[in-house]
């Protein structure tokens, strides 16, 4: 690896797709920094992200993740976790865009999502029929998801260091590249 590759990056995906934890795993596998947006709303607030949409709603938290987004997409070194929802605005694809960071889709189906989610009252946009509604946030997302990706990872029979592996080498895992193969 040259010392010009890239050296930031930015995690996106649905809930469930494992960004806090891979972010965790991938900062400490190349000994840099993680920002989690997410983490980083729940500080500034004062409170858990499920408790600000029931108190403020989703239009006054989304309004504070783009301003949190943009501020540490511009600011950040090292691994930036992006909450599910972050890279929709507007402002934050721009940032993402434009700066220059390895940015990681991992994409995970419902079937694999579900035991890790759990679609509990911890994932409030889950909260009324959590499967349609995952599924229907997945199709509205996955084109901004994609058209944003530098590389896209499918986690589903991944652990952690498989999938962190995979981002740091490019290349699929053995194991995930026989997985189905009989």
């Amino acid at each position: 690896m040259s010392d010009s590759r890239k050296q930031n990056y930015i995690l996106i995906g649905p809930p469930g797709s494992g960004k806090s934890t891979i972010g965790r795993a991938l900062s400490k596998a190349l000994s840099s920094n993680l920002s989690d947006t997410d983490s980083l709303i729940e500080s500034e607030v004062g409170t858990s992200i499920s408790q600000i949409f029931i108190d403020k709603g989703e239009p006054w938290f989304r309004e504070v993740e783009a301003r949190i987004v943009a501020r540490e997409i511009a600011t950040f070194s090292g691994v930036l976790s992006l909450g599910g929802g972050a890279p929709l605005s507007e402002i934050a694809q721009q940032a993402i865009k434009e700066s220059g960071a390895n940015v990681i889709y991992l994409d995970i189906s419902l079937s694999a999502a579900a035991p890790r989610v759990g679609f509990n009252r911890d994932r409030p946009l889950l909260l009324s029929n959590p499967r349609a509604a995952w599924q229907e946030l997945m199709e509205k997302r996955r084109p901004t998801y994609l058209s944003l990706a530098t590389q896209v990872v499918l986690v589903d029979n991944l652990t952690p260091r498989e999938i962190v592996d995979e981002i740091i080498t490019g290349e699929k895992s053995v194991k995930a590249a026989t997985d189905g193969v009989k």
